[in-house]
Protein backbone atom coordinates (compact mmCIF):
# COMPACT_ATOMS: atom_id res chain seq x y z
CA UNK A 1 0.00 0.00 0.00
CA UNK A 2 1.40 3.17 -1.02
CA UNK A 3 1.64 6.25 1.05
CA UNK A 4 2.49 9.99 0.52
CA UNK A 5 5.79 10.85 3.04
CA UNK A 6 3.94 14.47 3.47
CA UNK A 7 1.00 12.86 4.81
CA UNK A 8 2.87 9.93 7.05
CA UNK A 9 3.15 11.80 10.34
CA UNK A 10 -0.26 13.19 10.75
CA UNK A 11 -1.45 9.71 10.14
CA UNK A 12 0.87 7.90 12.49
CA UNK A 13 -0.58 10.39 15.46
CA UNK A 14 -3.94 10.12 14.60
CA UNK A 15 -3.83 6.29 14.29
CA UNK A 16 -2.08 6.18 17.20
CA UNK A 17 -4.28 8.03 19.43
CA UNK A 18 -7.58 5.64 17.80
CA UNK A 19 -6.08 2.45 18.56
CA UNK A 20 -5.27 3.43 22.27
CA UNK A 21 -1.39 3.10 21.61
CA UNK A 22 0.95 1.93 23.96
CA UNK A 23 4.42 2.96 23.54
CA UNK A 24 7.14 3.99 25.27
CA UNK A 25 9.95 6.65 24.80
CA UNK A 26 13.26 4.83 23.14
CA UNK A 27 15.94 4.76 25.76
CA UNK A 28 18.49 2.15 24.29
CA UNK A 29 20.19 1.04 20.97
CA UNK A 30 18.49 -2.27 19.77
CA UNK A 31 20.39 -5.10 20.30
CA UNK A 32 22.34 -6.92 17.58
CA UNK A 33 22.16 -10.36 18.90
CA UNK A 34 24.69 -13.04 18.11
CA UNK A 35 24.68 -12.58 14.41
CA UNK A 36 24.89 -9.30 12.66
CA UNK A 37 21.97 -7.81 11.38
CA UNK A 38 23.42 -8.11 7.85
CA UNK A 39 24.12 -11.77 8.19
CA UNK A 40 21.25 -12.49 9.70
CA UNK A 41 19.24 -12.27 5.97
CA UNK A 42 21.43 -14.73 4.66
CA UNK A 43 20.05 -18.75 4.85
CA UNK A 44 22.07 -21.02 5.61
CA UNK A 45 23.16 -24.17 3.29
CA UNK A 46 20.68 -26.72 5.15
CA UNK A 47 17.11 -25.62 6.07
CA UNK A 48 15.10 -27.36 8.77
CA UNK A 49 12.93 -30.13 7.70
CA UNK A 50 8.91 -28.61 7.51
CA UNK A 51 7.85 -25.61 6.56
CA UNK A 52 7.47 -22.76 9.31
CA UNK A 53 9.98 -24.14 11.34
CA UNK A 54 12.34 -21.44 12.80
CA UNK A 55 15.75 -21.12 11.47
CA UNK A 56 17.15 -18.80 13.08
CA UNK A 57 16.06 -15.61 15.51
CA UNK A 58 17.37 -12.20 16.91
CA UNK A 59 16.22 -9.18 19.33
CA UNK A 60 14.86 -6.08 17.82
CA UNK A 61 12.78 -2.74 18.28
CA UNK A 62 9.66 -1.55 16.85
CA UNK A 63 9.61 2.21 16.88
CA UNK A 64 7.15 4.05 15.49
CA UNK A 65 9.09 7.36 13.86
CA UNK A 66 12.08 7.78 11.99
CA UNK A 67 14.06 9.73 15.11
CA UNK A 68 13.26 7.05 17.30
CA UNK A 69 11.58 8.67 19.77
CA UNK A 70 8.61 6.20 20.11
CA UNK A 71 9.17 2.62 21.16
CA UNK A 72 6.49 0.02 20.94
CA UNK A 73 6.50 -1.93 24.33
CA UNK A 74 6.69 -5.33 23.64
CA UNK A 75 8.94 -8.20 22.73
CA UNK A 76 10.01 -8.05 19.19
CA UNK A 77 12.24 -11.02 17.71
CA UNK A 78 13.75 -10.98 14.18
CA UNK A 79 12.80 -14.38 12.68
CA UNK A 80 14.31 -16.53 9.51
CA UNK A 81 11.79 -19.55 9.09
CA UNK A 82 11.51 -22.22 6.66
CA UNK A 83 8.98 -21.48 3.57
CA UNK A 84 8.89 -22.34 -0.42
CA UNK A 85 8.77 -21.44 -3.36
CA UNK A 86 5.85 -21.63 -5.78
CA UNK A 87 7.00 -24.88 -7.04
CA UNK A 88 7.23 -26.16 -3.66
CA UNK A 89 10.98 -26.11 -3.17
CA UNK A 90 12.39 -24.86 0.45
CA UNK A 91 13.44 -21.76 0.81
CA UNK A 92 14.50 -18.82 3.75
CA UNK A 93 12.06 -16.08 4.71
CA UNK A 94 12.35 -13.80 7.29
CA UNK A 95 9.91 -11.62 9.44
CA UNK A 96 9.26 -9.69 12.78
CA UNK A 97 7.07 -11.07 15.63
CA UNK A 98 5.70 -8.66 18.30
CA UNK A 99 4.08 -9.87 21.52
CA UNK A 100 2.64 -7.20 23.93
CA UNK A 101 4.62 -7.69 27.42
CA UNK A 102 1.27 -7.41 29.27
CA UNK A 103 0.05 -10.67 30.24
CA UNK A 104 -2.92 -12.18 27.68
CA UNK A 105 -6.34 -11.50 29.90
CA UNK A 106 -8.80 -12.79 27.06
CA UNK A 107 -10.22 -16.11 26.62
CA UNK A 108 -8.19 -19.08 25.82
CA UNK A 109 -4.73 -18.59 24.31
CA UNK A 110 -3.35 -15.20 23.44
CA UNK A 111 -4.04 -14.73 19.84
CA UNK A 112 -1.61 -14.46 16.88
CA UNK A 113 -2.29 -12.32 13.80
CA UNK A 114 -0.55 -12.74 10.46
CA UNK A 115 0.07 -9.38 9.13
CA UNK A 116 0.56 -9.44 5.30
CA UNK A 117 2.18 -5.68 4.83
CA UNK A 118 1.22 -3.89 1.61
CA UNK A 119 4.01 -2.80 -1.09
CA UNK A 120 7.42 -1.94 0.36
CA UNK A 121 9.09 -1.77 -2.57
CA UNK A 122 11.95 -4.61 -3.86
CA UNK A 123 14.81 -3.45 -2.98
CA UNK A 124 16.41 -5.79 0.68
CA UNK A 125 16.38 -2.23 2.55
CA UNK A 126 12.75 -2.20 2.20
CA UNK A 127 11.75 -5.45 4.46
CA UNK A 128 9.18 -4.76 6.81
CA UNK A 129 11.47 -5.92 9.81
CA UNK A 130 14.07 -3.61 8.50
CA UNK A 131 11.59 -0.95 8.33
CA UNK A 132 10.15 -1.61 11.59
CA UNK A 133 13.18 -1.37 13.67
CA UNK A 134 14.08 2.42 11.72
CA UNK A 135 10.89 3.69 12.21
CA UNK A 136 9.94 3.90 8.69
CA UNK A 137 7.15 1.12 8.34
CA UNK A 138 4.32 3.40 6.99
CA UNK A 139 1.75 0.87 8.58
CA UNK A 140 3.32 0.30 12.17
CA UNK A 141 0.49 2.23 13.50
CA UNK A 142 -1.61 -0.45 12.29
CA UNK A 143 0.49 -2.99 13.63
CA UNK A 144 0.57 -1.18 16.92
CA UNK A 145 -3.14 -1.40 17.15
CA UNK A 146 -2.92 -5.19 17.10
CA UNK A 147 -0.90 -5.28 19.93
CA UNK A 148 -2.63 -2.70 21.77
CA UNK A 149 -5.91 -5.08 21.96
CA UNK A 150 -3.24 -7.45 23.86
CA UNK A 151 -2.94 -9.82 20.09
CA UNK A 152 0.56 -10.77 18.91
CA UNK A 153 1.36 -10.22 15.45
CA UNK A 154 3.67 -12.04 12.88
CA UNK A 155 4.64 -9.96 10.12
CA UNK A 156 6.51 -11.65 6.85
CA UNK A 157 8.98 -10.27 4.75
CA UNK A 158 7.65 -12.63 1.49
CA UNK A 159 10.11 -14.27 -0.80
CA UNK A 160 13.20 -12.03 -1.72
CA UNK A 161 12.95 -8.72 0.51
CA UNK A 162 16.10 -9.09 2.83
CA UNK A 163 16.95 -12.50 1.80
CA UNK A 164 18.89 -13.06 -1.37
CA UNK A 165 16.97 -13.03 -4.89
CA UNK A 166 14.07 -10.35 -6.09
CA UNK A 167 10.84 -10.43 -4.32
CA UNK A 168 8.22 -12.36 -5.93
CA UNK A 169 5.66 -9.55 -5.87
CA UNK A 170 2.41 -10.23 -6.68
CA UNK A 171 2.81 -14.14 -7.05
CA UNK A 172 -0.16 -15.27 -5.18
CA UNK A 173 0.96 -18.68 -3.81
CA UNK A 174 4.02 -17.54 -2.40
CA UNK A 175 2.51 -14.55 -0.50
CA UNK A 176 0.12 -16.59 1.13
CA UNK A 177 2.05 -19.41 2.21
CA UNK A 178 4.81 -16.87 3.36
CA UNK A 179 1.77 -15.60 5.90
CA UNK A 180 0.62 -18.92 6.89
CA UNK A 181 4.37 -20.07 7.31
CA UNK A 182 5.08 -17.24 9.56
CA UNK A 183 2.18 -17.80 11.64
CA UNK A 184 3.87 -21.61 12.51
CA UNK A 185 7.01 -20.06 12.93
CA UNK A 186 6.13 -17.26 15.64
CA UNK A 187 4.47 -20.49 17.34
CA UNK A 188 7.78 -21.78 18.01
CA UNK A 189 8.69 -18.89 20.02
CA UNK A 190 8.65 -19.24 24.01
CA UNK A 191 6.59 -16.25 24.47
CA UNK A 192 3.80 -17.67 22.62
CA UNK A 193 1.83 -20.98 22.86
CA UNK A 194 2.14 -23.60 20.37
CA UNK A 195 -2.00 -23.81 19.67
CA UNK A 196 -4.99 -20.92 19.82
CA UNK A 197 -6.98 -18.90 17.84
CA UNK A 198 -4.95 -17.07 14.85
CA UNK A 199 -6.02 -14.43 12.06
CA UNK A 200 -4.77 -12.66 8.66
CA UNK A 201 -4.96 -9.28 8.18
CA UNK A 202 -3.65 -7.17 5.11
CA UNK A 203 -4.39 -4.52 2.40
CA UNK A 204 -3.24 -3.55 -0.93
CA UNK A 205 -0.65 -6.57 -1.68
CA UNK A 206 -1.42 -7.19 1.82
CA UNK A 207 -5.16 -7.62 0.88
CA UNK A 208 -3.69 -10.19 -2.33
CA UNK A 209 -1.37 -12.08 0.14
CA UNK A 210 -4.30 -12.18 3.14
CA UNK A 211 -6.67 -13.35 0.35
CA UNK A 212 -4.34 -15.66 -1.00
CA UNK A 213 -3.93 -17.40 2.71
CA UNK A 214 -7.42 -17.29 3.17
CA UNK A 215 -8.06 -20.03 -0.36
CA UNK A 216 -4.83 -22.29 0.95
CA UNK A 217 -4.93 -22.39 4.47
CA UNK A 218 -7.65 -26.03 5.16
CA UNK A 219 -5.18 -27.06 2.66
CA UNK A 220 -1.85 -25.84 3.29
CA UNK A 221 -1.84 -25.59 6.80
CA UNK A 222 -4.72 -26.90 8.77
CA UNK A 223 -3.25 -27.08 12.34
CA UNK A 224 -4.00 -23.66 12.65
CA UNK A 225 -7.00 -22.77 14.23
CA UNK A 226 -7.43 -20.01 11.64
CA UNK A 227 -10.92 -17.31 13.17
CA UNK A 228 -11.03 -14.90 9.71
CA UNK A 229 -9.24 -13.37 7.37
CA UNK A 230 -9.91 -9.42 6.49
CA UNK A 231 -8.56 -8.29 3.15
CA UNK A 232 -8.23 -4.74 2.06
CA UNK A 233 -8.32 -3.42 -1.22
CA UNK A 234 -7.04 -6.51 -2.71
CA UNK A 235 -5.59 -6.56 -6.11
CA UNK A 236 -7.49 -9.92 -7.25
CA UNK A 237 -7.05 -9.69 -10.50
CA UNK A 238 -3.34 -8.68 -12.12
CA UNK A 239 -5.42 -7.70 -15.46
CA UNK A 240 -7.55 -4.97 -14.32
CA UNK A 241 -5.03 -3.79 -11.86
CA UNK A 242 -2.43 -3.36 -14.34
CA UNK A 243 -4.30 -1.41 -16.59
CA UNK A 244 -5.25 1.07 -13.77
CA UNK A 245 -1.75 1.45 -13.07
CA UNK A 246 -0.40 2.75 -16.47
CA UNK A 247 -0.07 6.26 -16.75
CA UNK A 248 -0.75 6.77 -13.14
CA UNK A 249 1.34 7.86 -10.13
CA UNK A 250 1.90 4.24 -9.13
CA UNK A 251 3.04 3.11 -12.39
CA UNK A 252 5.70 1.93 -10.53
CA UNK A 253 4.27 -1.03 -9.06
CA UNK A 254 3.55 -2.35 -12.96
CA UNK A 255 7.33 -2.70 -12.87
CA UNK A 256 7.53 -4.59 -9.39
CA UNK A 257 4.88 -7.11 -10.68
CA UNK A 258 6.77 -7.29 -13.41
CA UNK A 259 10.15 -8.59 -12.03
CA UNK A 260 8.19 -10.29 -9.67
CA UNK A 261 6.11 -12.55 -11.70
CA UNK A 262 9.43 -12.85 -14.12
CA UNK A 263 11.38 -14.07 -10.78
CA UNK A 264 8.78 -16.61 -9.72
CA UNK A 265 8.37 -18.07 -13.07
CA UNK A 266 12.00 -17.72 -14.13
CA UNK A 267 11.15 -15.67 -17.50
CA UNK A 268 13.21 -13.32 -19.02
CA UNK A 269 10.97 -9.91 -19.14
CA UNK A 270 13.92 -8.08 -20.60
CA UNK A 271 13.67 -9.47 -23.55
CA UNK A 272 10.26 -7.97 -24.06
CA UNK A 273 11.58 -4.51 -23.15
CA UNK A 274 13.52 -1.06 -24.87
CA UNK A 275 16.89 0.06 -22.91
CA UNK A 276 14.72 2.47 -21.26
CA UNK A 277 12.16 -0.47 -20.32
CA UNK A 278 15.35 -2.72 -18.83
CA UNK A 279 16.49 0.53 -16.82
CA UNK A 280 12.83 0.99 -15.75
CA UNK A 281 13.06 -2.72 -14.44
CA UNK A 282 16.53 -2.52 -12.80
CA UNK A 283 15.90 0.74 -11.14
CA UNK A 284 12.47 -0.58 -9.20
CA UNK A 285 14.28 -3.95 -8.68
CA UNK A 286 16.65 -2.06 -6.18
CA UNK A 287 14.15 0.68 -5.18
CA UNK A 288 11.53 1.02 -2.13
CA UNK A 289 8.52 2.74 -3.00
CA UNK A 290 8.83 5.72 -1.52
CA UNK A 291 11.53 6.01 -4.51
CA UNK A 292 10.34 4.54 -7.04
CA UNK A 293 6.52 5.98 -7.06
CA UNK A 294 8.30 9.66 -7.57
CA UNK A 295 10.93 8.60 -10.08
CA UNK A 296 8.22 6.74 -12.48
CA UNK A 297 4.85 8.80 -11.63
CA UNK A 298 2.90 9.27 -14.78
CA UNK A 299 5.48 6.80 -16.66
CA UNK A 300 3.54 5.09 -19.80
CA UNK A 301 4.93 2.09 -19.99
CA UNK A 302 4.48 1.72 -23.79
CA UNK A 303 7.85 3.42 -23.94
CA UNK A 304 9.44 1.17 -22.20
CA UNK A 305 8.61 -2.04 -24.64
CA UNK A 306 10.22 -3.08 -27.54
CA UNK A 307 7.14 -2.87 -30.19
CA UNK A 308 5.42 0.47 -28.08
CA UNK A 309 2.52 -1.82 -26.59
CA UNK A 310 2.23 -1.26 -23.29
CA UNK A 311 2.94 -3.62 -20.39
CA UNK A 312 -0.32 -4.64 -20.38
CA UNK A 313 -1.06 -5.81 -23.68
CA UNK A 314 2.18 -7.83 -23.30
CA UNK A 315 0.53 -9.42 -20.24
CA UNK A 316 -2.37 -10.08 -21.99
CA UNK A 317 -0.15 -12.74 -24.49
CA UNK A 318 1.57 -16.05 -23.48
CA UNK A 319 3.60 -16.25 -21.80
CA UNK A 320 2.62 -13.64 -19.42
CA UNK A 321 -1.17 -14.70 -19.79
CA UNK A 322 -0.99 -17.60 -18.14
CA UNK A 323 0.84 -16.76 -15.09
CA UNK A 324 -1.34 -13.91 -14.88
CA UNK A 325 -4.22 -16.30 -15.10
CA UNK A 326 -2.91 -18.22 -12.18
CA UNK A 327 -2.65 -15.11 -9.69
CA UNK A 328 -6.52 -14.39 -9.95
CA UNK A 329 -8.08 -14.67 -6.47
CA UNK A 330 -11.75 -16.02 -5.80
CA UNK A 331 -11.41 -19.21 -7.33
CA UNK A 332 -11.23 -20.98 -4.64
CA UNK A 333 -13.69 -21.29 -1.24
CA UNK A 334 -11.88 -19.80 1.97
CA UNK A 335 -13.74 -22.01 4.28
CA UNK A 336 -13.33 -19.27 7.19
CA UNK A 337 -15.40 -16.03 7.55
CA UNK A 338 -13.41 -13.69 5.18
CA UNK A 339 -13.89 -9.39 5.63
CA UNK A 340 -13.30 -7.56 1.90
CA UNK A 341 -13.03 -3.69 2.77
CA UNK A 342 -12.44 -1.14 -0.68
CA UNK A 343 -12.93 2.54 -0.83
CA UNK A 344 -15.28 3.49 -3.84
CA UNK A 345 -12.77 6.28 -4.00
CA UNK A 346 -9.77 3.68 -4.65
CA UNK A 347 -6.92 5.33 -7.28
CA UNK A 348 -4.70 2.59 -7.13
CA UNK A 349 -6.85 -0.99 -6.94
CA UNK A 350 -10.23 -0.49 -9.04
CA UNK A 351 -13.36 -0.65 -7.18
CA UNK A 352 -15.01 -3.13 -9.07
CA UNK A 353 -11.87 -5.44 -9.23
CA UNK A 354 -13.00 -5.83 -5.10
CA UNK A 355 -16.29 -6.02 -5.86
CA UNK A 356 -15.91 -8.66 -8.43
CA UNK A 357 -13.79 -10.91 -5.98
CA UNK A 358 -16.39 -11.30 -3.45
CA UNK A 359 -19.13 -12.15 -5.97
CA UNK A 360 -16.51 -15.19 -7.25
CA UNK A 361 -16.03 -15.94 -3.92
CA UNK A 362 -20.23 -15.57 -2.81
CA UNK A 363 -20.72 -18.08 -6.06
CA UNK A 364 -18.58 -20.71 -4.39
CA UNK A 365 -20.45 -20.61 -0.86
CA UNK A 366 -17.91 -18.46 0.99
CA UNK A 367 -18.73 -16.51 4.02
CA UNK A 368 -17.91 -12.87 2.89
CA UNK A 369 -18.72 -9.51 3.84
CA UNK A 370 -17.76 -6.94 2.01
CA UNK A 371 -17.66 -3.51 3.50
CA UNK A 372 -17.46 -0.37 0.96
CA UNK A 373 -15.79 2.81 2.18
CA UNK A 374 -15.92 6.35 0.36
CA UNK A 375 -12.39 7.47 1.82
CA UNK A 376 -10.53 9.43 -0.72
CA UNK A 377 -7.31 7.64 -2.65
CA UNK A 378 -6.01 4.39 -1.57
CA UNK A 379 -4.45 5.13 1.11
CA UNK A 380 -7.34 7.00 2.42
CA UNK A 381 -9.03 3.68 2.29
CA UNK A 382 -6.64 2.00 4.20
CA UNK A 383 -7.59 4.06 7.55
CA UNK A 384 -11.08 4.04 6.74
CA UNK A 385 -10.81 0.17 6.51
CA UNK A 386 -9.12 -0.59 9.82
CA UNK A 387 -11.52 -0.08 12.12
CA UNK A 388 -14.01 -2.46 10.20
CA UNK A 389 -10.93 -5.12 10.80
CA UNK A 390 -10.21 -4.34 14.12
CA UNK A 391 -13.80 -4.86 15.24
CA UNK A 392 -14.06 -7.98 12.54
CA UNK A 393 -10.98 -9.68 14.51
CA UNK A 394 -12.72 -8.79 18.14
CA UNK A 395 -15.78 -11.10 16.87
CA UNK A 396 -14.09 -13.67 15.54
CA UNK A 397 -11.94 -13.94 18.58
CA UNK A 398 -14.98 -14.15 20.66
CA UNK A 399 -16.50 -16.58 19.15
CA UNK A 400 -19.02 -15.08 17.27
CA UNK A 401 -20.80 -15.66 14.03
CA UNK A 402 -20.00 -13.46 10.97
CA UNK A 403 -23.46 -12.46 9.01
CA UNK A 404 -22.40 -12.75 5.03
CA UNK A 405 -23.58 -9.91 2.54
CA UNK A 406 -23.41 -12.39 -0.49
Amino acid sequence: MPINRKRLGPLVLAAAVAVGLVATPATSAASTGAVAQEDFYQPPAILPAHNGDLVRTQPAEFYLDPAKLIRVDGTVTRIMYRSSDRTGAAIAVTGVVITPRAAWTGRGERPVIGYAAGTQGLGDQCAPSRQLAAGMEYEGPFVAGMLARGWAVALTDYQGLGTPGVHTYMSRVVQGTAVLDSIRAARGLPELPDRGPVAVVGYSQGGGAAASAAELAAGYAPELDLRGVSAGAVPADLADVGKALDGGLYAAFVGYAVAGLEASYGIDAGAYLNDKGKRFLADVKQQCLFESIPRYAFAKTAGFTRDGRPIDRLLAEEPFRSIVAEQLLGQRKPAVPVLVTHSLLDDVIPYATGQALVRRWCGLGANVRFSTNLAPTHVGGAVAAYPAAYAFLEARFAGLAQRSTC
